[in-house]
């Protein structure tokens, strides 16, 4: 049984098909890269995974259950935990109070919980910044930060949406190695949209392409990048 499983997923918003019966699954343990041009429906994707959008019709199942069936607050506690475009920390609290946020719906802080966000923060190399407020941490940092947030929910599928957004070359290549490590030591699955193709490409095990709302490749890396389909979607076709 997939850990994840989407069926004919169908979102849309007045007259604008944003998914058109898009289906894919997720294997425990999977990497799994959604990748397209803008507005080609990954983010309403997450969005419908999450539970703050709910499709016009189809399925999601999450270890065989009906994802769909419940509200935004309990996707937390099946263990589905995401990231988002736009960073959402609290600036003013310190890192390892944002990270703990991540773990609320586990209940109230415990000396078990700090110890496990102290761990998290161990892992990702942040433990030296556990007590300085989020606020003027360098942008990279901070993905990581939010990342460590996630994981404070103890996930079984992490959802990350363009973590490589505004890093530089060097950073892309160490989250590409975060990702898969986070991966391994949390024994979870990873969903990620991004636009880094280089990322996306070394570190994905499976690859679906989205292009306005369908779905018009799926496999390996190799097979993506020498799909006509998907060069045509990113890279447009000749003018005549």
């Amino acid at each position: 049984m997939a850990l994840l499983a989407v069926e004919d997923v169908r979102v849309e918003f007045g007259g604008i098909v944003a998914l058109a019966d898009l289906s894919f699954t997720i294997e425990a343990g999977q990497i799994c890269a959604l990748i397209g041009p803008n507005g080609a429906g990954k983010t309403t994707l997450f969005n419908c995974v999450s539970r703050l959008y709910q499709p016009t019709s189809g399925q999601i199942l999450f270890e065989g259950d009906d994802l769909l069936k419940l509200p935004a607050y309990k996707i937390a506690r099946v263990g589905i935990a995401r990231t988002f475009q736009n960073l959402a920390l609290f600036p003013a609290l310190s890192v390892m109070d944002n990270v703990l946020v991540g773990g609320f719906t586990h209940g109230t802080v415990t000396k078990k919980r700090r110890a496990e966000a102290r761990s998290i923060l161990e892992r990702l190399s942040l433990e030296h910044l556990a007590d300085r407020p989020a606020v003027g941490l360098p942008y990279g940092t901070l993905k990581r930060i939010e990342i460590a947030r996630a994981l404070a929910a103890r996930p079984k599928l992490l959802l990350l949406d363009e973590p490589a957004a505004g890093l530089t070359h060097s950073e892309v290549d160490e989250l590409g190695d975060l990702v898969r490590s986070v991966r391994d030591d949390f024994e979870l699955s990873v969903l990620l949209v991004e636009h880094h193709m280089a990322m996306v490409m070394a570190i994905s095990e499976k690859i679906v392409v989205l292009d306005f709302g369908s779905k018009i490749a799926e496999g390996v890396p190799e097979e993506i990048r020498n799909n006509p389909r998907v060069i045509e979607a990113y890279l447009g076709t000749p003018a005549a």
